[in-house]
This record gives C-alpha cells, structure tokens and sequence, in this order.
C-alpha cells in the first residue's frame, strides 16, 4: 500500500501536464511502516533519454543517488520513482520493469490529451519478471 499525501501528488500531476507530450520522471520520499508506504515530497528529476521522450524515460543514476542521499539527511526514505505515460494507460511496460529496482514502488501516471486521466503503482519482484499491482491511494482520498 501507497499513500501519497496532497501537496507531492499535485505536484506529481502538475509535472506530468507540464512535461506533456513527453514522458516526465520523478522520485518521492517519505516513510514507510508496517508495510505501509505514505509519500510526503515529490521531487522533480530529467528524463535523460536520448531518444524520442514521449515513450521513454531515463533517470540519472546520480541523480537518483543524490535524490537517495538527500532523503536520508532528512530522515526520509527514497520511496519509489514517478513517471508518465503520455496518451496511454498508466501500465508497466516491459522496458519500464527491465529499468526496475524491486526494492522501489513505481507510479505511473496516464496523461491524456495534457490532462491527468488515471494512475497505477506497481511493485516488481527481484528477478525483474513481473510486476504486481499497488494499492494506491493520492490526494484527497
């Protein structure tokens, strides 16, 4: 279970419009206990990809080192990676569970049309195989 407070799932949402049509990529920390994952900051980061960004994403690994870092400064947990999907669903794709960390929850958020339509998590296992569904909850639920 997923939990991501108001303010970093506005933040989250506002990202992905922004960066439409291409894909935006993010990391959101926060705190976990009990096996229950509640995201209270959203920090934008560059889709790095050098091809065409509006199907793929690629983060940083210093960057995402450095994300990981600053969390635990702050006593906060790197808690997973954000990114869109432009004019599609919000599904885990094979290159996205490729690119995976098992160890990280993975939120996929659907922008149709430039607009926020829908949003998954996904959770991949360790051999990067597959990949299982999240409840999620954001925002005002």
């Amino acid at each position: 279970m997923i939990r991501i407070e108001q303010q970093p799932w506005a933040e989250m949402v506002a990202h992905a419009q922004a960066i439409y049509p291409n894909e935006c990529v993010g990391v959101m920390l926060g705190n976990s206990r009990n096996g229950a994952k509640t995201v209270t900051e959203a920090l934008r980061m560059e889709n790095v990809h050098d091809g065409p960004q509006a199907a793929r994403y690629e983060l940083d690994q210093k960057a995402l080192l450095a994300a990981d870092t600053e969390a635990r400064a702050r006593k906060l947990e790197l808690i997973g990676i954000y990114h869109s999907h432009p004019d599609c669903d919000a599904y885990f794709s094979e290159t996205d569970l490729r690119n995976s960390c098992p160890w990280y929850s993975f939120v996929v958020l659907s922008i149709k049309n430039g607009t926020f339509d829908h949003a998954n998590s996904w959770l991949p296992d360790a051999d990067q195989t597959s990949a299982d569904k999240e409840d999620l909850e954001y925002g005002e639920k």
